[in-house]
């Protein structure tokens, strides 16, 4: 089992940006794809980004194709993804979990709302 503990969402208007950062726990994090997803009221959990465990590749939905970007830090155990041109539809609790996603290791997520 891996913890995971999200930071960095917020309130932020329309076309603005936000990182969020994924702390992971344990050494063997550096073995895992990892992937960030998010649910929005009232609907299911999606995946948004991953990101394989050397960090050469990376996937998108393609609703944040080319305003998001996944990336990883293996020396500090940490994932992050940087937001950009940022759309109300983006609101939503975000996670980062392994991919495919362990239930045991979903953490508590961070907030992004997106409204002016």
């Amino acid at each position: 089992q891996v913890q995971l503990v999200e930071s960095g969402g917020g309130l932020v208007q329309p076309g603005g940006s936000l990182r969020l950062s994924c702390a992971a726990s344990g050494s063997i994090f550096r073995l895992y794809a990892m992937g960030w997803y998010r649910q929005a009221p009232g609907k299911q959990r999606e995946s948004v980004a991953s990101i394989t465990s050397g960090g050469r590749t990376t996937n998108y939905a393609d609703s944040v194709k080319g305003r998001f970007t996944i990336s990883r830090d293996s020396a500090k155990n940490t994932v992050y993804l940087h937001m950009s041109s940022l759309k109300p539809e983006d609101t939503a609790v975000y996670y980062c979990n392994r991919v495919p996603p362990s239930d045991l290791d979903w953490g508590q997520g961070t907030q992004v709302t997106v409204s002016s």
